[in-house]
């Protein structure tokens, strides 16, 4: 669903309150207080956050903060980055075809964007429960970490059928 201008400034709802106040800064969501201690990194405060971006390269801005904002504060992100990278490198070392690159590098996307949803779904959830124990956000945060596990799991399977063969025929060839 998307909103617009429209939208946003209507007057009436089903209760008679406005749909503006319900999305306004001063709402609930915003004045959340937070537990004592380590507080989440935002380098910006992105008022009005909600609203859709009125272009697209507002909507790739945002996409890139979050990326940044994972490999800034995401150790398994950075080092699903790095060891990317050397597979990647890896990769055009040894001549695969352009399809095994292809494939390699698919693998990898999947494994940060996954670590990207991770780090989302665990944010809502710290933002829902704070500091409060509670079984269904142990499910959901298990859960979203079994699926980075998953697809890492799937991506060394695929980065070692693909590298291994040509690794290990380079590696015979040189002691030959």
């Amino acid at each position: 669903m998307t909103l617009n201008k429209r939208d946003l400034s209507s007057t009436s709802t089903h209760n008679g309150s406005s749909n503006s106040s319900r999305f306004s800064p001063s709402s609930s969501i915003q004045n959340v207080s937070r537990p004592q201690g380590r507080q989440p990194e935002t380098s910006m405060k992105r008022d009005f956050s909600w609203k859709v971006a009125h272009n697209l390269s507002i909507s790739f801005k945002y996409a890139w903060e979050g990326v940044s904002y994972a490999f800034r504060t995401q150790r398994n992100f950075r080092i699903h980055t790095i060891v990317g990278s050397i597979a990647i490198g890896l990769a055009v070392f040894l001549q695969l075809t352009l399809v095994e690159v292809a494939i390699i590098t698919l693998t990898i996307g999947a494994v940060l964007a996954m670590e990207l949803l991770n780090t989302a779904i665990e944010s809502l959830v710290d933002l829902t429960v704070e500091q409060n124990y509670h079984q269904l956000a142990k499910i959901a945060k298990d859960c979203a970490a079994a699926a980075v596990l998953v697809s890492s799991f799937v991506a060394i399977l695929v980065g070692g059928c693909l590298l291994l063969p040509p690794l290990y025929a380079l590696i015979q060839g040189s002691l030959s």
